[in-house]
């Protein structure tokens, strides 16, 4: 049997300054309208968005697509959706179609939840009578029955993506594509995600996964794809994949933290995280640090223009990409100051670093708000890495074992059984 989807040497060029999305034509008539005598100057700068990538996929094939933000992850879906066109190469995809690439894609604001339903499955050439057997399900799985007759204008981004979610997954398409669904939501909603995801898989369904989140991209993949500038940097099995994608990562932050040169970074740039350095108890700068001690990180910034009260993240992640916490300035209630055009920093306090021996890697984030869903200054995954060595928390000269767990909790045992005679040693 044929390959489910055949991509042969498909490229993607943008002129920069134009929006990635001003490639379909409503927008180009649009555009024509309003600035009916606009014309180009000069040659224009441009860049690729992917460049000659290939690559097949089986039927009921789960793959995930990984790499760095701005790396032509969501670029490479939104081809293969056919929202926006190849600058080169071809394509192919067999089946019925579904895609889940932005939060509320293919939904009017102006429809309610139950008619928005009807809407996409008709785009997907669905009969009425297929979506209205699916539609207790789709409404049950989203968990907006209160709201499935109100104009989804007034739907939080939230019931939006869950709505969008289940869409997708209820109405059986051969193939779907997938960006970042698990980026919102409650951490129930994203278990049914990935549940519904996995059925999709048993039964013989082929998914295309883009995702941060390594732990599910390797649970529900068995091959994955690294993405990096464009290109396709490594097609194998997911768990070396990540390992290669996310040891890149460290090969090139262990001696220096300068984030200036990251190119591959989210955010509109009105502030940037420029540097990052780890310190010590006493302040002095460190890339080995003990399980249970504490730990300062000190994060650099560079305003370009004035900014009112940002709030700043920062995440750990595993070697192998899992979320071990997030800890933000939103979340403890810092009220940052407004930011004035220049240079600053801001220090985040550890007290303990109860984390077992192992490397592990830094994201950081820079947004109005909680920074999901809204105004996003930085985003930069991976950026750095910090090596922590074992420990002896207990003073029992055992110290602490990766063996044991991802992390561990300090605490003390208190026997109240029948008592006995010390053995003698």
């Amino acid at each position: 049997m044929p390959p489910v989807i055949v991509v042969e040497n498909l490229s993607k060029q943008y002129a920069l300054g134009m929006l990635k999305h001003e490639t379909m034509l409503r927008e180009a008539v649009a555009n024509l309208v309003k600035h009916p005598f606009r014309r180009t100057h000069g040659k224009k700068e441009t860049i690729w968005a992917l460049k000659d990538v290939s690559f097949e996929v089986e039927e009921g094939e789960v793959v995930g697509i990984i790499g760095r933000n701005g790396a032509g992850k969501s670029t490479l879906l939104k081809l293969l959706s056919k929202i926006t066109y190849p600058t080169q190469g071809r394509m192919r995809v067999r089946g019925k179609v579904s895609s889940l690439l932005e939060v509320g894609t293919g939904f009017h604001e102006e429809l309610t939840g139950r008619e928005n339903i009807y809407l996409n499955g008709s785009i997907l050439g669905m009969k009425r009578r297929e979506i209205r057997s699916k539609l207790d399900q789709i409404i049950d799985f989203a968990g907006v029955e209160r709201f499935v007759d109100t104009p989804i204008k007034r739907y939080s981004t939230g019931m939006i993506l869950r709505l969008a979610f289940a869409v997708a997954a209820h109405l059986e398409p051969d193939v779907l594509f997938v960006d970042e669904v698990l980026a919102v939501g409650d951490a129930e909603f994203q278990k049914k995600c990935l549940r519904a995801m996995d059925e999709l898989r048993m039964g013989g369904r082929t998914v295309l996964f883009v995702s941060h989140n390594m732990s599910a991209i390797e649970n529900l993949c068995p091959r994955a794809i690294w993405i990096e500038g464009g290109e396709i940097r490594e097609d194998s099995q997911t768990k070396d994949v990540i390992r290669n994608y996310l040891s890149m990562f460290a090969d090139g932050q262990l001696s220096s933290h300068d984030l200036t040169k990251i190119e591959s970074r989210g955010g509109n740039g009105m502030v940037r995280y420029t540097g990052i350095e780890f310190l010590d108890a006493d302040g002095h700068r460190c890339h080995l640090v003990r399980g249970g001690e504490p730990l300062r990180v000190r994060l650099y910034f560079h305003a370009r223009e004035e900014v009112y009260h940002p709030h700043f993240g920062f995440k750990i992640f595993s070697d192998m990409g899992t979320l071990l916490t997030t800890i933000s300035t939103w979340a403890t209630g810092l009220e940052t100051p407004v930011l004035h055009p220049g240079d600053g920093s801001i220090d985040l306090k550890i007290d303990s670093l109860n984390v077992m021996p192992a490397r592990y890697s830094i994201s950081l984030w820079m947004a109005a708000g909680d920074g999901v869903g809204g105004l996003q200054y930085d985003v930069l995954d991976h950026c750095a890495v910090f090596d922590v060595e074992t420990a002896d928390p207990y003073g029992t000269a055992k110290g602490i074992h990766n063996r044991w767990g991802l992390v561990y909790m300090t605490g003390n045992w208190t026997y109240d059984g029948p008592s006995s005679s010390p053995r003698s040693h």
